[in-house]
């Protein structure tokens, strides 16, 4: 077993692939304070702005995705990546780290590639049911590959002897943060004791749900439970300011811009209506959440409706697409759920039954045993 002593992390262009990253860092870190760390991203992606932040050292390649349909453009990403491989040989063998965790995104592919190139351990962290195309092009490469969906194991079929299943590190964190049983009546002022709803479509919302939501505004308002609605900054601001004053102001439902602590509201939640990507996933199997999911179609190779399908077909979540959803369909699901205790309880026992709660920690010892 080696201890890490250094590390390199890639990984870019969304959250779901920067927050796995983070969190695997802050569990390392906190097992050794000594750990020394260097972040490789884009300047233009989420990272440039996320790891700073939490005080990583960056640094910052220039690469682009390649498009998925025969392109001109795909010559010029090709001599990029040429490029960008080059800069990333350099950069990693002046950190010297003992190994080197992508965790998706374009930016990833130069930065494995060139750690591979120059003999330095090396592992890819895949959080969806689909593998991206970076980390299929990556698995040859790599030593190890770390996933959190039993169904994504087709992707890598020729190199099944390198996969562990290890889960999101997200989900692990989310276990660790500590919940307050009085929030409900603290920092939304409803009743504690009350079954309680919440609709989310995302740190920037999502149109579509929020229709199928505030379409539901007056049933929700004679609903017997409790509902929230998380509507994103963007589309807040849009709505009619007078009227949510009179909503928020009701015993029941409250509509909201953004929540911050989302986590710690988790455990309190009976019912979850939202998106089906990885990392939101990963919470709420991790605190065995029930919930109502509507994947994203705008995501390639439609990974979301396959994340949620996992789920489903283990009776820990129900699904709506997104082209069947409006205010009719999802106020009866969650009216249908909400009165039912027993259904709800198995949805929650089968969702945690699917939860992984100490993925850093497998990794952790995975990066330490990478070369067995």
């Amino acid at each position: 077993m080696k201890e890490i002593k250094r590390i390199i992390f890639s990984g870019g262009g969304t959250g779901g692939h920067i927050y796995p990253a983070m969190a695997l860092y802050r569990r390392m870190k906190e097992k050794n304070p000594e750990l020394e760390v260097l972040y490789i991203g884009t300047k233009r992606g989420l990272e440039s702005a996320i790891v700073p932040k939490a005080g990583l050292n960056f640094a910052s390649i220039e690469i682009e995705g390649i498009k998925r349909s025969l392109s001109l453009e795909n010559l010029l990403v090709g001599y990029k990546m040429l490029a960008a491989t080059h800069k990333a040989k350099k950069i990693i063998r002046e950190f010297n780290p003992d190994v080197v965790v992508g965790t998706g995104g374009y930016v990833c592919g130069p930065v494995i590639l060139a750690a591979s190139r120059l003999g330095i351990p090396t592992l890819i962290h895949e959080q969806n049911s689909i593998a991206g195309i970076t980390n299929k092009f990556l698995a040859r490469f790599v030593d190890k590959i770390a996933i959190c969906f039993d169904d994504v194991r087709k992707d890598f079929k020729k190199y099944t002897h390198k996969i562990r299943l290890t889960g999101n590190p997200r989900g692990q964190e989310a276990c660790q943060i500590k919940s307050d049983p009085m929030i409900l009546s603290r920092e939304f002022d409803l009743d504690n004791s009350k079954r309680t709803l919440l609709i989310f479509g995302g740190s920037r919302g999502a149109p579509a749900i929020n229709q199928a939501a505030l379409e539901g505004i007056d049933h929700w308002l004679k609903s017997n439970y409790q509902v929230i609605i998380v509507t994103g900054r963007d589309h807040y601001s849009s709505l009619d300011q007078k009227k949510l004053e009179e909503i928020n102001s009701s015993a029941n439902v409250r509509v909201l811009a953004y929540i911050d602590n989302m986590p710690e509201l988790f455990p309190v939640i009976d019912l979850v209506v939202c998106r089906a990507g990885a990392t939101t996933l990963t919470e709420l199997t991790a605190l065995s959440l029930p919930s109502i999911l509507i994947p994203s179609p705008y995501v390639t190779a439609n990974h979301q409706e396959s994340n949620a399908q996992s789920l489903v077909k283990e009776s820990a979540a129900e699904m709506i697409l997104e082209k069947d959803l409006n205010h009719e369909r999802l106020e009866e699901m969650v009216d249908r759920l909400m009165h039912d205790g027993i259904s709800l309880d198995t949805m929650s026992k089968n969702a945690g039954r699917l939860g992984i709660r100490d993925a850093s920690d497998r990794i952790i010892k995975l990066l330490e045993n990478i070369k067995d």
